[in-house]
This record gives C-alpha cells, sequence and structure tokens, in this order.
C-alpha cells in the first residue's frame, strides 16, 4: 500500500489511494465479520425461542403441580417445588430478555454497518472522497 504523501490526489486535496485502500480494508474487514455476526444471530433467536418453550413447559409443570397438590387426599407439600419452578422460570425470562436486547443491539449495528458500507461504496463509484469522518 503507498504512503500518504506518494498517493494520488483528488481536486478536493485528498490523497485517493489512502481512502480506497482504508475503505477496501473496512469492507473486507465488514464482509469476513459477517458470517460470524449472522451465525450469533441465529444462534441467538434458537436460545431465545428454546426459552420461550422452557418457559411455557415451566408454567404447564407448575400448574399440574399445584391441581396434584390439590387433588392428594394425603398432604403432600408441593409448594417448595412449585416456587422453585417458578424461581427457574423467572431466570428464563431475565435471560430471554438480556438475549432479545443483545439481539437487537446487533441487528442495529448490522444495519449501521451496511448502510455505511453502501455509502462508501457509492463515494468510491463517484469518486467523491471527503475528508471528515464517516456519517452517523
Amino acid at each position: 500500500m503507498a504512503g500518504a504523501g506518494s498517493a494520488a490526489v483528488s481536486g478536493a486535496g485528498t490523497p485517493v489511494a489512502g481512502l480506497a485502500g482504508r475503505d477496501l480494508f473496512a469492507e473486507g474487514l465488514l464482509e469476513f465479520l459477517r458470517p460470524a455476526v449472522q451465525q450469533l444471530d441465529s444462534h441467538v433467536h434458537a436460545v431465545r425461542e428454546s426459552q420461550v418453550e422452557l418457559r411455557e413447559q415451566i408454567d404447564n409443570l407448575a400448574t399440574e403441580l399445584c391441581r396434584i397438590n390439590e387433588d392428594q387426599k394425603v398432604a403432600l407439600d408441593l409448594d417448595p417445588y412449585v416456587k422453585k419452578l417458578l424461581n427457574a422460570r423467572r431466570r428464563v425470562v431475565l435471560v430471554n430478555n438480556i438475549l432479545q436486547n443483545a439481539q437487537e443491539r446487533l441487528r442495529r449495528l448490522n444495519h449501521s454497518v451496511a448502510k455505511e458500507t453502501a455509502r462508501r461504496r457509492a463515494m468510491l463509484d463517484s469518486g467523491v472522497y471527503p475528508s471528515g469522518s464517516p456519517s452517523k
């Protein structure tokens, strides 16, 4: 890669090769990371689905334990088990919320990266090279 001193200069006095090289590197890095981000997103989605199923199963089990406890002629104390199930359900919901927030942040980041990549590609194609930092 050419240094800043030997790079070609556009009409505005901006080094063309430096920006093009940096944009090419950024685009390559994004393309390198994209499969990992997509795989992470699909795994988070699968975990969220399993969390919802687990929460439903815990609810059903807690309901069934309460019904069994009411139907039993012999006094079985199932309340501690029901409380444990409800506590586990609360933790499942908490983890699901954390995963949902992380997935939403990942989605927004992926959208921002795609938008910035498209903007930079359009700049490269048009031959316009701004001297400032990337737009927000």
